[in-house]
């Protein structure tokens, strides 16, 4: 599955600021901060990481409909894409 140079350079962009809202997560375990505070910032991680996933998909499932033949032998069939989408969901 195909995906397109500008979306993998929008992905990596999105990967280091969730990278660096973890270490922000480590920090504020180790600050004692208050457990809500910790459990919004646990849920703005795991919403950027299925945002992630989801805009990854897309660009790949583009790809598998502008050519499916290839896709499908590669492994991605529509289906296959369908599959990984309700994982994520």
């Amino acid at each position: 599955m195909e995906i397109a140079a500008e979306v993998k350079a929008d992905l990596h962009k999105r990967l280091r600021r969730i990278e660096g809202q973890v270490r922000g997560v480590q920090a504020m375990l180790e600050e004692d901060r208050e457990c809500r505070d910790i459990v919004t910032q646990i849920a703005a991680v795991t919403k950027a990481m299925e945002q992630v996933g989801f805009k990854m998909l897309a660009s790949g499932l583009t790809s598998c409909i502008e050519n499916p033949k290839k896709s499908a032998a590669q492994g991605y069939s529509i289906e296959e894409v369908e599959r990984m989408f309700l994982k994520l969901a």
